[in-house]
């Protein structure tokens, strides 16, 4: 089985967070996967194919804003909220406001 990095809470950059949050369609993917809690690729209706999906779940998980959890032949998404919130206090909260605001989008903010 593939071991997948996700960096340590001290590890998370500032910078790659908001490179992994400034995509239209990596913000969405977290903003669907906030009000889910957990989710596997095959329930996040997003309009890209497998691949691409995966490539932006990937470069969530390597900025430290989601975890991927394998079980069996599924891998599920949750966020980080715990590690964001002691890394950059506010941050994920204020960004999904910010396009939530932007969308019209109904979420479910503030942050857990």
């Amino acid at each position: 089985m593939k071991v997948l990095h996700h960096p340590d809470r001290a590890d998370l950059q500032l910078t790659s967070v908001l490179y992994a949050l400034s995509d239209p369609i990596r913000i969405r993917l977290v903003a669907t996967l906030v009000k889910m809690g957990e989710g596997s690729c095959g329930n996040l209706e997003l309009p890209i194919v497998k691949s691409t999906l995966s490539h932006h779940t990937r470069t969530l998980r390597e900025a430290g804003i989601v975890r991927t959890r394998i079980q069996g032949t599924q891998r599920l998404q949750s966020i980080r909220h715990e590690d964001l919130e002691a890394r950059f206090p506010g941050l994920l909260d204020t960004v999904l406001q910010a396009y939530e605001s932007s969308t019209g989008e109904a979420a479910a903010y503030p942050l857990p």
